[in-house]
């Protein structure tokens, strides 16, 4: 049987893979490959919880989902530095990353008017004043985007996004790249994205 659902099977190293699923599914679809974890109730996550973890072994059939394991900080992890990856989920689109090597970020975020009102809570003045009234919608969702992948790349929680994550200005397109400061670990990360119709993708991966 042939799967379309799978919209982006990226190999970015040799090392790393990042794949995009669009969520066309029922949950009885993923439950003979994936187990349902009980703390999720409501219909909806519970599919986007199944479709996330089925991704993950489309991407590396060796995945090993039973070993996961919930931080403190809700940062799922495999015990060992043999899987490091990352989940995200927006509307029926889910995208995951792994890595073999290092820790790892990712976030899909849709386009949504609503993160106009809520920009001043993720980003600093400084980075307010350099985005692209032009693009300001998309621009806005990147940088939100960019930002969640470094939280989830550091996985130990306790972020500001206004102060522990500055973004340098960027310009929206190609090459699709964003440099991070993070004072947290005095070093600054480098975000990759994609941009399609109805949402965006970013992820991270390693320093600059």
């Amino acid at each position: 049987m042939i799967v379309m659902p799978l919209i982006e099977n990226i190999q970015l190293d040799v090392h790393t893979r990042l794949g995009i699923w669009h969520i066309t599914e029922k949950e009885e679809f993923f439950l003979p490959h994936v187990s349902l974890s009980r703390d999720i109730t409501h219909p909806y996550k519970r599919l986007q919880h199944v479709a996330g973890r089925y991704l993950l072994t489309r991407l590396c059939p060796s995945f090993p989902l039973e070993q996961i394991a919930i931080l403190p900080s809700r940062k799922p992890v495999v015990p060992g530095q043999r899987y490091f990856f990352s989940i995200a989920h927006s509307r029926d689109y889910v995208a995951a990353i792994i890595s073999h090597l290092q820790p790892v970020g990712v976030d899909i975020e849709h386009k949504n008017p609503v993160i106009e009102r809520i920009a001043h809570k993720f980003l600093s003045d400084e980075e307010m004043r350099w985005i692209e009234e032009r693009r300001r919608l998309l621009q806005l969702t990147l940088c939100w985007a960019a930002k969640e992948s470094v939280y989830k790349w550091y996985g130990l929680g306790g972020i500001d996004f206004r102060r522990d994550i500055r973004l340098l200005p960027f310009r929206v397109g190609p090459p699709g790249r964003i440099v991070a400061h993070f004072p947290r670990m005095q070093m600054e990360l480098v975000i990759h994205y994609q941009i399609q119709r109805s949402y965006c993708v970013a992820w991270t991966m390693a320093q600059k």
